[in-house]
C-alpha cells in the first residue's frame, strides 16, 4: 500500500473530508486512479487513515486556477504557493514543475 503524508494541521481537515485533493510534485511513486493510501501524519509519523485515489490531473504550477483549489487548502498568494513548496522539493520548483493534482476518497 502507497502511503501519504500530511502535516499535522492538514489531518482534521482530510478526517474531515474538508480536504480530499491533495498536491504532488515530481511524483516518485507512481501514483494513479485506484491506488489504495496508508494516510500519515508527517509530524508524528503515525498513520491517521486509509484512502483510495478516485481521480489525477496534472498541469503546471503556472497553469493552477482558482478551481483547482476546490478541496484544496488555499494559498494567500501564488508567491506563497511557491515558497511553500519550495520548503518541500527545494528550488527546483518553478512554475513550469509538473504538479499531479489527487484527488481521493477515505475509507
Amino acid at each position: 500500500m502507497k502511503t501519504l503524508k500530511f502535516k499535522s494541521h492538514l489531518v482534521p481537515l482530510v478526517l474531515s473530508g474538508e480536504k480530499d485533493v491533495t498536491w504532488r510534485l515530481f511524483d516518485d511513486k507512481d501514483l494513479q486512479p485506484g491506488d489504495e493510501l496508508e494516510l500519515i501524519n508527517k509530524d508524528s509519523m503515525k498513520k491517521f487513515g486509509e484512502a483510495t485515489i478516485v481521480g489525477i490531473r496534472e498541469k503546471t504550477l503556472g497553469d493552477i486556477t482558482d478551481a483547482d483549489f476546490d478541496g484544496h487548502e488555499k494559498f494567500e498568494s501564488t508567491e506563497k504557493m511557491h515558497e511553500t513548496y519550495r520548503l518541500f522539493y527545494g528550488d527546483r520548483v518553478t512554475p513550469e514543475t509538473i504538479v499531479k493534482i489527487i484527488q481521493f476518497k477515505l475509507k
